[in-house]
């Protein structure tokens, strides 16, 4: 799919398919970090079975206010004990597929929101 982004300086999520995500016309392979405030990144969990506590640690340096996590091609929940640092901090979870999560972090972005899309390959898991 396809997006068409608004006028603002965050990275924007331009496409989506199984196995990559198009970021500012880039195309990333695998486990993806898309930063309102500062760009993008390869996340360390690369698969739902590997995430850990460490997995969602690792979101909290750039201080979001929320994290758009998407979970693959369909909705899986991280497990509450990992998320409950970012809770601590004030840091927001939203947990959805990953195409979702694309579109979310965009309409966030765009209005200037400090966001994190922690995005799993959409591969059909």
């Amino acid at each position: 799919m396809k997006l068409q982004p608004d006028q603002f300086n965050a990275p924007f999520i331009n496409a989506y398919e199984s196995g990559w995500i198009a970021v500012n016309g880039e195309k990333y392979s695998g486990a993806l970090i898309v930063s309102s405030e500062h760009g993008c990144s390869t996340w360390t969990a690369t698969r739902f079975d590997e995430l850990s506590a460490e997995s969602f640690i690792e979101l909290i340096e750039s201080r979001p206010e929320l994290i758009v996590f998407g979970s693959g091609a369909r909705l899986r929940f991280p497990r509450p004990l990992w998320l409950a640092p970012l809770m601590q901090m004030g840091i927001g979870v939203e947990t959805m597929d990953t195409p979702a999560a694309c579109r979310t972090y965009n309409i966030l972005a765009s209005e200037g929101r400090r966001v994190i899309a922690a995005l799993l390959p959409n591969d059909g898991d």
